[in-house]
């Protein structure tokens, strides 16, 4: 990622940790607080927020954790190849060729990927691959130089729009091979595959004894438990408007859920003075400009990057009709004008 990225990424990472305090309570514990930090993995910010008996038992922890990511960064990486893996570049590589054996780790994301395809009417379309590439290249270049920033030509966002029916995308689960039929389109995961990285993440830790946990990536985050002291994880959700003086909007209290956020002003850039974010909608194959940013609360980490995406690409009233037809889902929703809107249940998990 070019460092002028990466820094734009740093500053405007959606949701942010607070209130994370080890208590000091009299007894209270044997262990203290620590946390850890990395940018090679998904193109963002991870943050890893846990308690150990020293900073070694800790360090070993986000040492298997940091693999753990590494290994999802890889298998859902369209931009890269590497030995000895086949990813999600190496299927879209043999598009109408021949079918590419995966690892199930592959073959569960793009079941969620269809699954999703179907709850969410089609907003969130893992086979959109084609078209989120151009607007990719224009934004990578626009960054790089933004007096020559530019749109892609709409003529071409057509053309290449024909080729991301998801019906194209062959999934043989008994073989464990995936297969695009169409030899234009391109699979994009960006949509759903973090999320579900940070929720197999999250999974592990718990499994191997890690059982206060908080895990940040970007704009999704995933809560292992409570805080060792019993007390749920307190998470800030960034106010989108950068210029003002209140960096956060809301604050929820979650205990092994997930709180995932997509906004305008968390990857974009800026043709004549306009700012365009990466969320593409299908709708006008332009920049979703519905509102500003939407949280949904949800226990599956995967399941809530997707839906955030589906309704940052929906109006305000068809969201809510979708979120409030769904159990164990909530939304709050921040509209261009900075109202803010909420699901019925999302009051439960607001932080007193």
């Amino acid at each position: 990622m070019k460092k002028k990225y990466q820094a734009l990424v740093l500053a405007v990472v959606a949701v942010v940790l607070v209130g994370v305090l080890l208590w000091q309570g009299k007894g209270a514990s044997k262990t203290d607080r620590y946390e850890a930090q990395f940018t090679d993995v998904f193109d963002t910010v991870t943050k890893i927020i846990g308690y150990g008996e020293s900073q070694e038992v800790f360090t070993e922890q986000v040492s298997e954790l940091k693999e753990q990511f590494d290994y999802y960064n890889q298998l859902y990486d369209i931009y890269n190849d590497y030995e000895g893996i086949n990813n999600i570049k190496t299927i879209n590589d043999n598009a109408g060729k021949q079918p590419v054996k995966v690892a199930p780790e592959i073959i569960k994301l793009l079941k969620l990927g269809k699954e999703t395809y179907e709850k969410t009417g089609g907003e969130v379309n893992i086979a959109y691959g084609s078209v989120l590439r151009l607007w990719h290249d224009y934004r990578e270049a626009g960054l790089e130089d933004a007096a020559k920033a530019e749109l892609p030509p709409m003529k071409e966002l057509e053309e290449r729009a024909v080729h991301t029916d998801i019906n194209n995308l062959i999934i043989d689960e008994e073989a464990s091979t995936v297969y695009l039929a169409d030899p234009e389109m391109s699979l994009d995961v960006g949509s759903i595959g973090k999320g579900y990285a940070v929720q197999q993440v999250a999974e592990y830790a718990s499994e191997h004894g890690m059982e206060h946990l908080l895990i940040s990536a970007g704009g999704n985050i995933c809560v292992v438990g409570t805080k060792e002291d019993g007390e749920n994880w307190r998470v800030g959700v960034q106010n989108p408007d950068l210029d003002s003086d209140e960096e956060y909007v809301q604050k929820v209290q979650l205990q092994d859920m997930s709180i995932v956020t997509s906004g305008n002003y968390q990857r974009y850039y800026e043709v004549k003075g306009k700012r365009y974010c990466h969320i593409i909608d299908q709708d006008t194959m332009m920049p979703s400009e519905h509102m500003a940013s939407v949280s949904v609360i949800m226990k599956d980490s995967g399941e809530a990057d997707a839906m955030s995406t589906a309704l940052f690409n929906m109006d305000y009233e068809s969201g809510k009709a979708l979120v409030e037809s769904m159990q164990d889902v909530e939304a709050m929703w921040i509209l261009n004008d900075g109202t803010i809107k909420y699901s019925s249940g999302f009051s439960d998990y607001l932080a007193q």
